[in-house]
């Protein structure tokens, strides 16, 4: 391989991965496209007018789920970013419900119980202004969502508290 032939096949490999960035994805890219490049989603949601959402999780371990909505011809009209603090704190007690939760954020990182709580606590890995933290969420046994907490989530020994 000659000295610019190195660099140029770097290059292109770099410029195909970051092509694979949900957020760098054109409006009118058809879904078949973006299927082909992200993969099978976590989840598929019929939208109203014929459109289609598909959702890709990286949970457990990322911290980020994309909502890439399709219009009824299959053509990308949006990508949005869900797991914010923001959206997590408009979830309304005793309103939304289990299918709510999933069908917004994907499966939950972590389900688990607590002896102070009646149901399960589904937690989300989740970033907050650049801060790993988690949002958790109480769904009662009847479905519905009792309350959110959010905890900071200490990577790699950083616990201050140590």
């Amino acid at each position: 391989m000659t000295r610019l032939g190195a660099p140029l096949v770097v290059l292109l490999a770099a410029l195909l991965v970051g092509c694979a960035v949900p957020e760098w994805q054109p409006p009118g890219t058809p879904q078949a496209d973006i299927q082909r490049a992200f993969g099978q989603p976590t989840l598929t949601l019929a939208l109203q007018g014929g459109g289609e959402r598909l959702i890709y999780s990286r949970q457990p371990a990322g911290q980020e789920v994309y909502h890439m909505d399709f219009d009824a011809q299959r053509r990308l009209a949006r990508v949005e970013q869900v797991l914010t603090q923001e959206r997590f704190a408009a979830l309304q007690s005793g309103v939304d419900g289990q299918s709510d939760v999933l069908h917004t954020f994907g499966p939950p990182a972590l389900v688990e119980r607590v002896a102070s709580f009646n149901g399960d606590i589904w937690t989300y890995r989740i970033l907050d202004n650049g801060y790993p933290r988690q949002a958790h969420v109480h769904i009662d046994p009847a479905g519905l969502v009792q309350r959110v907490m959010f905890t900071d989530e200490f990577l790699n020994g950083d616990d201050p508290r140590d």
